[in-house]
């Protein structure tokens, strides 16, 4: 990135994202960014040997992190950037109360059911025993989903939309602690809402391979088709 600007997008002219495949908020923003259609070089990170564009761009050195002339370095802000530039599919809500409450599930999300799944999935480094009681913490907010899901289609409502892009991922990496558990949960309209996502080619086309990004490598310049959810 010598000589220019670190928020600068790449010679190419399209944002940059740097991402890693497995990261439940990259994912939820390459979903975004494949909703809307934008174009963006994709920049795929290894944790553990962290690159210094990235690392200069956004000291905190997680992902996702978007640079379209400003440095954008929250999932959540990188998913309504792009939707804001081109929703074909309909994901925003409607109206300030549909927002201010998808916003405050999304946050709940975020907050409380991620730390909890933190815990679960990893207990010893948070110095527990087991994530036993974490897991039924984050339970809670499961049977909050499929209680919604049972009145609605969707997290969203009718269709699949910004609520369900940014749960799922999430929902996904919960499950896959314990398949076996999950499976045996009394959750059937979330089990199969999660086995749609997984199934689904859009979810298909966020999660293909691609090497790590060397500095010196070329753009690796992608536009995800426009996939629905159903």
């Amino acid at each position: 990135m010598e000589g220019r600007d670190a928020s600068a997008p790449h010679r190419t002219g399209v944002p940059v994202l740097y991402s890693f495949r497995r990261c439940p908020y990259a994912m939820r923003a390459r979903l975004a960014l494949q909703s809307s259609g934008i174009v963006v070089e994709i920049r795929e990170i290894a944790l553990k040997d962290k690159p210094a564009e990235l690392l200069l761009a956004s000291p905190k050195g997680t992902v996702p992190v978007l640079l379209n002339g400003t440095v954008i370095e929250q999932s959540l802000d990188i998913m309504l950037w792009a939707l804001r530039q081109n929703d074909p599919q309909g994901w925003l809500p409607q109206g300030k109360a549909a927002m201010d409450e998808t916003l405050d599930c999304i946050a709940s999300n975020d907050g409380p059911f991620k730390q909890a799944l933190d815990r679960c999935k990893y207990p010893a480094r948070f110095g527990l025993v087991d994530g036993l009681a974490h897991r039924a913490q984050a339970s809670i907010m499961l049977q909050h989903w499929e209680d919604r899901l049972t009145t609605h289609g969707y997290l969203s409502g009718a269709h699949w939309g910004l609520l369900d892009a940014a749960i799922a991922p999430f929902v996904r990496q919960f499950a896959h602690t314990d398949k076996s558990w999950f499976a045996t949960q009394n959750w059937p309209q979330l089990q199969a809402w999660l086995r749609a996502f997984e199934a689904s080619l859009a979810f298909c086309a966020v999660m293909d391979k691609v090497p790590v990004w060397r500095p010196g490598d070329a753009p690796r310049i992608t536009r995800f088709a426009t996939l629905a959810v159903k």
